[in-house]
């Protein structure tokens, strides 16, 4: 997959409970297309993913959602226009 997304920072949105697949498939999508992708999360330092109906792997949260600060996202591309 080309490098679509070079550059560009995108925030992952996901709490305790979160279907793994849900999670990481989008995520792997995004970083081989060329993004920085960051866990944010209201769950303090990991959170805990389900495979269906059992417990799945535990992912280190990026940014705190409650020290994430949405003034410090900067616009890329030709979305720069919009902002």
């Amino acid at each position: 997959m080309p490098n679509t997304l070079n550059g560009n920072r995108i925030a992952i949105l996901a709490t305790d409970g979160v279907e793994q697949v849900e999670m990481t498939e989008p995520r792997k999508a995004l970083d081989a297309a060329g993004a920085k992708t960051e866990l944010i999360s209201p769950a303090k330092g990991k959170l805990q993913a389900w495979k269906h109906m059992d417990k799945g792997d535990t992912f280190s949260v990026d940014v705190e959602l409650d020290s994430a600060d949405p003034n410090k996202l900067r616009c890329s591309g030709s979305a720069r226009r919009r902002c």
